[in-house]
C-alpha cells in the first residue's frame, strides 16, 4: 500500500499534464462537482472518466463533421503547395511535345544533318570570311590600348584621346557590316557571329574607354602621381599559387590586363576583377558537357521542327490568308520558344559559368529570375545582366546626371537597344525591313500597359506571352521578306 500510494500523486501528475482539463473535467463529472485527495476515490475513477470523456469526443464527431475553412485553391486558404499540380503540367508538356515530334518524324524523316551545318557558316571551305574579321578585331583592340597608354602619360590631350577612340569605335561598327554587305562568300549565320562578336567588342572597348578616363579624372583630382615603376602588374607566387595583386591606374594598360576583360564574361571593364581561388575542375567538366550537348540539340530541333514549319508558314502568308497564317504562328511559337528557352541555359548559364571558371572570373550573376516577371521592364532588367550593367553604367546613369528625366533615359536605353537587334539581323541578311526595331520599340507600350492595368500573375502571364508569341512574329517576317528577295517567291509548302 505504501508503495502504490507514494505512485499514486506522480500518476495523477502525469495524466494531468497529458490529458489536461479533460480529466479534470471528466472526475468532476463523475464525482458531482467533488474534488478528491490522493489517493481517493478521485483517482480510482481517473481510467473511467478518460473512457468517458473519449466516448463524449466521439458522439460529438459523429454529431458534428465541419468547421469554419476555405478551399485550398481560394487564395484565402493560403495554400501554396502546388508541386504536384507543377509536375503534372512538366508531364502534359513532355507528352504532347513528344506527340508532336513523333508526328514531324512520320511525315518528315530524320532531317538532322550535321554537314549542313558546317556550309552555314562557311560557302567555300577554302573561304573563310567570318573567322577572318574576327581576327582582324585584335586592330582595334590595341588601337584601344595604344591611345589610353598615350593618354595616361600626357602625349595626346584628352580631346585628341577622346576622338581616336570615336574613330576607333566607329570603325568597330562600320567595317565588319560593310565586309559583310561586300563579301558574297559570306553566309548569313557566319554573319551574325561576326557581328555579334564585334557587337561585344564595340560594348566592352566603349567601357575601357570610360574607366580609364575616371581613373585619369581622380588622379587629376587627387593630385597623385604615379612612378613609371607601376607600369606593368605584377603577380606574386605563395606557397606556389599566383596571388593576384591589386592594379593601380595606370599599371591595367598593358595586353594581359586588356585580352584578360576581352575575354572575361563581362561587358564593364574595372581594374581589379573579383577572382576566384581555383578552377574547380569537374564544375568545368560539367558545364563543357552541356554546352556541347546543348548545341547539338538546339541545331538538331532547328532542322528538325522549326525549319520545316517555317517553310510550311510562307503559302498563307503569301496569300494573305487570316486563319491559316495564326495557325502558323502558333504552331511554330513552341518549337522558337523551347529552342530559345535552350539558348538561354546554353548561353547564358553552361557557355559563360565555362569562360568565367576558366578566367577565375569570380561574379557569376549573368541572370536574375527573369522567369518571375510581372513587368516588361523587369524582365529586360534580368535576364541579361552583363548588358543590363553596362547599359545602367555607360548610359542610363551618365544620362541622368547630366539632367535627362528618366522616362527619357528609359526610352533611349530601348532605341540603342533595338538598333542593335536590327544591326545583328538585318546587315547578315542584306536586307533592311526593322522588324526587328520595331518589335524593340513595342516593348515601351507594352511596359506601360502590363504596368497600368497588369498586376501579379496576370502581369507575368503577359509577359509569357510577349515572349512566346513575339519573337515568331518577328521570325516570320523575316523568312517571308528572305524568301521573296533572293528567289523571287515564296515556296509552295504544303500543310503539316
Amino acid at each position: 500500500m505504501g508503495d502504490r500510494n507514494e505512485r499514486g500523486p506522480s500518476t495523477r501528475r502525469r495524466r494531468t499534464t497529458i490529458s489536461g482539463e479533460a480529466t479534470g473535467a471528466s472526475a468532476r463529472q463523475a464525482n458531482g462537482g467533488k474534488a478528491s485527495g490522493p489517493g481517493g476515490q478521485g483517482e480510482q475513477d481517473a481510467p473511467g472518466s478518460a473512457r468517458r470523456h473519449k466516448g463524449s469526443n466521439d458522439v460529438k464527431d459523429r454529431l458534428s463533421c465541419h468547421r469554419l475553412q476555405e478551399s485550398l485553391l481560394s487564395s484565402e486558404s493560403g495554400y501554396s503547395n502546388y508541386r504536384g499540380i507543377l509536375n503534372w503540367c512538366v508531364v502534359m508538356l513532355v507528352l504532347s511535345n513528344a506527340r508532336l515530334f513523333l508526328e514531324n518524324l512520320i511525315k518528315y524523316g530524320i532531317l538532322v544533318d550535321p554537314i549542313q551545318v558546317v556550309s552555314l557558316f562557311l560557302k567555300d571551305p577554302y573561304s573563310w570570311p567570318a573567322p577572318c574579321l574576327i581576327i582582324a578585331s585584335n586592330v582595334f583592340i590595341m588601337a584601344a590600348l595604344y591611345t589610353e597608354r598615350r593618354l595616361a602619360v600626357g602625349t595626346i590631350s584628352e580631346g585628341a584621346g577622346t576622338f581616336l577612340h570615336f574613330v576607333n569605335l566607329s570603325a568597330v561598327l562600320c567595317f565588319p557590316p560593310a565586309t559583310v554587305l561586300t563579301l558574297s562568300s559570306m553566309t548569313p549565320v557566319g554573319g551574325v557571329f561576326a557581328l555579334g562578336v564585334y557587337t561585344i567588342l564595340f560594348l566592352k572597348l566603349f567601357s575601357y574607354k570610360d574607366v580609364n578616363k575616371w581613373c585619369r579624372e581622380i588622379r587629376q583630382a587627387t593630385a597623385r602621381k604615379l612612378s613609371r615603376s607601376n607600369s606593368c602588374p605584377s603577380v606574386h607566387r605563395a606557397n606556389g599559387s599566383a596571388v593576384h595583386s591589386n592594379v593601380t591606374y595606370p599599371g591595367n594598360l598593358t595586353h594581359r590586363d586588356i585580352y584578360y576583360f576581352i575575354f572575361a564574361p563581362t561587358l564593364c571593364y574595372e581594374l581589379n576583377f573579383p577572382r576566384s581561388t581555383r578552377i574547380r575542375k569537374r564544375f568545368l567538366l560539367r558545364r563543357l558537357i552541356e554546352m556541347l550537348f546543348l548545341m547539338q540539340l538546339q541545331v538538331g530541333l532547328i532542322q528538325q521542327w522549326m525549319v520545316p514549319t517555317v517553310q510550311n508558314s510562307m503559302k498563307p502568308f503569301q496569300d494573305m490568308d487570316l486563319s491559316r497564317m495564326v495557325e502558323r504562328l502558333l504552331k511554330l511559337a513552341v518549337p522558337n520558344h523551347m529552342i530559345w528557352l535552350l539558348f538561354f541555359y546554353w548561353f547564358f548559364h553552361s557557355s559563360m559559368n565555362f569562360v568565367a571558371e576558366l578566367m577565375q572570373f569570380g561574379d557569376r550573376e549573368f541572370y536574375r529570375d527573369w522567369w518571375n516577371s510581372e513587368t516588361v521592364p523587369y524582365f529586360w532588367a534580368n535576364w541579361n545582366i552583363p548588358v543590363h550593367k553596362w547599359c545602367l553604367r555607360h548610359f542610363y546613369k551618365p544620362m541622368l546626371r547630366k539632367g535627362v528625366n528618366k522616362l527619357a533615359a528609359q526610352i533611349a536605353v530601348f532605341l540603342v537597344s533595338a538598333f542593335f537587334h536590327e544591326y545583328l539581323v538585318s546587315i547578315p541578311l542584306k536586307m533592311f525591313r526593322l522588324w526587328a526595331f520595331m518589335g524593340m520599340m513595342a516593348q515601351i507600350p507594352l511596359a506601360l500597359f502590363v504596368g497600368r492595368f497588369l498586376r501579379g500573375n496576370y502581369g507575368n502571364a503577359a509577359v509569357w506571352i510577349s515572349l512566346i508569341i513575339g519573337q515568331p512574329i518577328a521570325v516570320l517576317m523575316y523568312v517571308h521578306d528572305y524568301y521573296v528577295l533572293h528567289y523571287g517567291g515564296v515556296s509552295e509548302g504544303g500543310a503539316v
